[in-house]
């Protein structure tokens, strides 16, 4: 077990960190990283679900076997039910074919993979920074998400 040995200096008060232009430009850098993962991490969560959604619809698509059959559409609160034509004309909603709909799932996909790979890179960049301000200011600084 290694020994460990502290100093009179090192027991004395925070104020005397001394934070230098370079370090506030650090912090203040990590903070902008942080905000803007938090919000790439929430367009990631909109995405999956807008993902999972057409997912949904084109297997429910796939199951029509008779375009004059209702299909439920979600209007506010409350199921309406049209055909095909019908959906077409008073939605307005070119999406209504499975080719439509897979071009739009791999939209979706490519957009899921495009802000998972700047998810990544914000991650790294913030690993960085950490790394950084805890070497110089140890745990007089705290950088480490609120749990919610």
């Amino acid at each position: 077990m290694a020994s460990v040995a502290v100093s009179k200096d090192s027991l004395e008060s925070d104020s005397d960190i001394h934070i230098t232009l370079e370090d506030q430009q650090k912090i203040n850098r990590f903070a902008r990283h942080n905000a803007k993962w938090e919000e790439l991490r929430d367009d990631l969560k909109n995405k999956k679900g807008d993902l999972q959604n057409l997912e949904d619809a084109s297997d429910d698509l796939l199951l029509v076997d008779d375009e004059s059959a209702p299909i439920p559409f979600v209007v506010g609160e409350v199921f309406v039910h049209f055909n095909m034509e019908e959906a077409k004309v008073i939605f307005f909603f070119p999406l209504l074919s499975i080719e439509k709909l897979e071009e739009a799932k791999d939209k979706v996909k490519k957009d899921i993979e495009a802000i998972e790979a700047e998810c990544t890179n914000i991650k790294t960049l913030m690993s960085d920074l950490k790394t950084q301000l805890y070497a110089k200011f140890g745990n007089s600084i705290n950088l480490e998400a609120e749990e919610e």
